[in-house]
């Protein structure tokens, strides 16, 4: 029996980003464990930037639930993500566990090609924003495979089962999970699928998932996007990731080589500006 893990990054139990999980895996087409974990009820606390889970034991030194969350993903043999939109935005629980991601490449061996889909909750139809991006790249940087994604619209808790269309996203996601990948549509990005694009100037244009470049052309009325890869990839091949890993680590030798001169740049800007702190570190220092 598969095990499949709905992560929800909402803060609402019952809500409807839990009810589109159950709704999605209940049109798996196969037996399946599902598990459900929300992301809100954990303590994930923000990345700080050390680094010291790449250059020591490859394991994020802060103590809190980001190794039990993550741990969880590599046990699942798929994934459900949903997120409900915020501000044009996915909730930033999602942000915030990607933010640590530089512990993602200890396990990515358990990581790579996982099966996920997504889905993306707004209560106002074309309100949606950068959700339904945000979700497609925390599959993507977690080295999962996402097979389809989409958002679906309702505001009320549990409002999300009263429209049709809603309900038939929920099967052509559960149908999706196992089966295999779909071909990329002639409007997506040729490299990784991403349907939301910067436009540059002119015909250039910047895929905002895979964050490569080319150009766009029109044919019979139809936009083709032709985007080339650049060479330092994140998640396109597992070789790209391991290399992206590399020059990560390398990062230490480049500050102990550029480590004077880099000191001399920021040294002067030590001494502007008044810092804000919040209130217990204030009481701390008096």
């Amino acid at each position: 029996m598969k095990k499949v893990l709905g992560l929800i990054g909402s803060p609402r139990r019952m809500g409807n980003c839990e009810i589109m999980v159950k709704e999605i895996s209940r049109n798996i087409g196969r037996p399946c464990d599902l598990r459900l974990l929300a992301l809100n009820e954990f303590n994930i606390l923000p990345c700080r930037g050390c680094y010291r889970c790449l250059l020591k034991a490859q394991r994020c030194v802060l103590e809190d639930d980001f190794h039990q969350i993550l741990e969880a993903i590599c046990e699942a043999d798929a994934l459900i993500v949903a997120a409900p939109t915020y501000f044009l935005g996915a909730n930033a629980s999602l942000k915030r566990f990607l933010d640590r991601g530089l512990a993602f490449y200890a396990c990515l061996d358990r990581l790579w090609g996982k099966a996920a889909v997504g889905v993306g909750i707004a209560g106002i139809e074309g309100k949606e924003g950068y959700t339904l991006l945000v979700i497609n790249s925390f599959i993507n940087l977690l080295f999962a495979q996402g097979k389809l994604s989409k958002i679906c619209y309702a505001a009320l808790p549990g409002e999300v089962m009263l429209s049709d269309a809603n309900k038939q996203a929920a099967r052509a996601l559960g149908t999706a999970l196992f089966a295999p990948p779909a071909a990329y549509s002639q409007t997506s990005c040729p490299l990784c699928g991403g349907d939301a694009f910067r436009f540059l100037g002119g015909n250039e244009v910047r895929c905002m998932l895979c964050s490569n470049a080319g150009r766009i052309e029109m044919k019979a009325e139809t936009p083709v996007f032709h985007i080339n890869p650049s060479r330092h990839e994140l998640f396109l091949s597992k070789r790209d990731a391991l290399a992206h890993k590399d020059w990560l680590l390398q990062m230490k030798d480049r500050y102990l080589k550029h480590k004077t001169r880099l000191k001399e740049i920021y040294r002067p800007y030590l001494i502007e500006g008044s810092r804000i702190e919040p209130p217990q570190k204030s009481k701390a220092r008096k």
